[in-house]
């Protein structure tokens, strides 16, 4: 089974784990992308990205210090940021963990377009949905090529929002699951969606599947963290649904420090 979740806008500098580092897949193309941003004026990568000023200068100086090459590279697992990630969790990760995650899970990636957890990257922004300098959307640049990550022979767990799986899911034939989770509203007492909830509930279920290394997909209604509950009535096999009475993810935090 794989797993696809999306890189963050922010990131972090932050290391923890001993397996090795390995190369992302498309580090030709990533190079190919910064060096079109580092020829573009800070006005213009303003408005590509429509990021405030101040954010501006530190984005533009990540592309003119980016490098391809070993050294200050650190794992894609640990760089990234933001509500999914604080349900991921990875600082509880084991070693087998990460080892695990590296052939099942797959970081959806404007810059680096699919990353397993331990390939080296740089911190960057470059958010699926911009468009390039030159006017191409990200989506023409990749075009089916990420796709290729993933075998046909294996059902796609689907964490990732839609901006992301856009550049994938219209390539695979493969089974795809997309959970939904659900908060029951204290003012109606009915499930309802619950942006912050659910963005921690699927780096949650992330890392069930990986450190419970659920190979079935008849096991995924198991799935039982932060207070969340399979519901048979409002499922199908595409989409099970989990609700929950009380959210208990909220204290769970994983913070930016670069940009």
């Amino acid at each position: 089974m794989y797993i696809l979740l999306h890189s963050s806008k922010t990131m972090r500098n932050a290391q923890s784990g001993h397996v090795p580092l390995s190369k992302p897949l498309f580090s030709a193309q990533a190079a190919k992308l910064v060096e079109l941003f580092k020829g573009t004026d800070a006005t213009t990568i303003q408005t590509l990205m429509r990021i405030s000023s101040s954010k501006v200068k530190a984005v533009k100086e990540l592309y003119d210090h980016w490098s391809d090459g070993p050294g200050s590279q650190i794992p894609a697992i640990d760089g990234f940021t933001g509500d999914i990630y604080s349900g991921l969790q990875v600082r509880t990760w084991s070693d087998d963990d990460r080892r695990y995650a590296q052939k099942h899970l797959v970081i959806l990636s404007g810059l680096y377009g699919g990353l397993r957890p331990c390939d080296g990257i740089m911190p960057y922004r470059l958010e699926m949905g911009y468009r390039l300098p030159d006017g191409r959307s990200m989506y023409d640049f990749w075009g089916g090529s990420i796709a290729s990550l993933l075998s046909e022979k294996h059902p796609i767990l689907n964490l990732s929002a839609v901006e992301y799986t856009k550049a994938v899911l219209p390539y695979v034939s493969a089974q795809v699951i997309t959970p939904k989770f659900l908060t029951i509203s204290p003012k109606t007492g009915q499930p309802t969606f619950v942006a912050v909830h659910a963005k921690i509930a699927r780096g949650a279920f992330a890392r069930w599947v990986i450190q419970h290394q659920i190979k079935d997909t008849v096991e995924l209604i198991k799935f039982k963290e932060l207070g969340y509950t399979y519901n048979k009535v409002m499922s199908t096999n595409e989409q099970p649904v989990f609700v929950c009475k009380e959210f208990s993810g909220l204290g769970l935090s994983v913070r930016s420090t670069l940009i």
